[in-house]
């Protein structure tokens, strides 16, 4: 059996996926060994469906992982076996600027440049933009997000975390207006973004895109490219058992920075 693999760093558990499959870029799924970062950049550069695994290291959150290296023979025995089923988790964004796209898994992210970014947002509906946003926004930028991302940047500033692929989040980012409330829009919103004053960064997945001026634009919509993940036979976590393991995470994290 081929797999692709990806790994944060060259764990000792490692040396039994090399014994047990040929580990080669041509195959059809990916495993992807680390962290939440390591499963994104997995994401990014394979296209075919990828199974997360923790590497365990302390502090750490592997969101979308169900398992651990300390669970490696049972894992290889699922793979060799085809114990296992492939699922939708979403769609990646599609980020339009100057006529060209580009596609991230986590969000789309307008970051101030020195000093606070002014910017309106639109709807884009039957190609014509529609005010969605009532009054010039200022602040530090804009986070466009699903439901991947809304664990990552999302969260640390505040965010909802989004359970559902059917909906796109806007998080303003210390927004100075009277109302800063995150949005949620439905999934096939097209959202348009005009930079009005100051200088801001376009990204994606924290990579940068292009720096932006006033006006400058950039359209976000949720795309056709889907990311797939492998779920394990009887090995799937819930939703409780993810989030104590990221708040136990960040009771490490506390202590450790003690």
């Amino acid at each position: 059996m081929k797999i692709k693999l990806i790994a944060k760093k060259q764990y000792a558990a490692l040396k039994s996926f090399y014994k047990e499959f040929e580990i080669t870029d041509d195959a059809k799924i990916c495993v992807a060994v680390g962290g939440d970062g390591t499963f994104i950049e997995a994401a990014r550069s394979f296209d075919g469906p990828i199974l997360p695994i923790r590497g365990e290291e302390a502090g750490s959150t592997g969101y979308y992982s169900d398992v651990g290296l300390s669970s490696i023979d049972t894992i290889i025995d699922r793979l060799k076996h085809n114990k296992y089923s492939v699922e939708e988790l979403s769609k990646k964004m599609e980020i339009r600027y100057k006529d060209k796209s580009y596609f991230a898994v986590n969000e789309a992210l307008l970051r101030n440049i020195v000093k606070e970014v002014f910017f309106k947002v639109y709807t884009v509906e039957k190609g014509k933009k529609k005010l969605l946003y009532p009054y010039l926004i200022s602040g530090d930028g804009l986070l466009i997000t699903g439901k991947i991302g809304s664990t990552a940047y999302n969260r640390n500033a505040h965010g909802p975390i989004i359970l559902s692929e059917n909906v796109i989040c806007l998080n303003f980012l210390f927004a100075e207006s009277l109302l800063s409330n995150p949005l949620v829009l439905d999934a096939n919103s097209e959202i348009c973004i005009d930079v009005v004053k100051g200088r801001g960064s376009l990204m994606q997945d924290g990579i940068s895109i292009a720096d932006l001026e006033a006006g400058d634009s950039f359209h976000v919509k949720q795309s056709k490219e889907v990311v797939r993940i492998i779920r394990l036979n009887d090995m799937k976590e819930d939703f409780s058992d993810k989030l104590a393991r990221m708040i136990n995470s960040k009771l490490i994290s506390g202590v450790a920075q003690k």
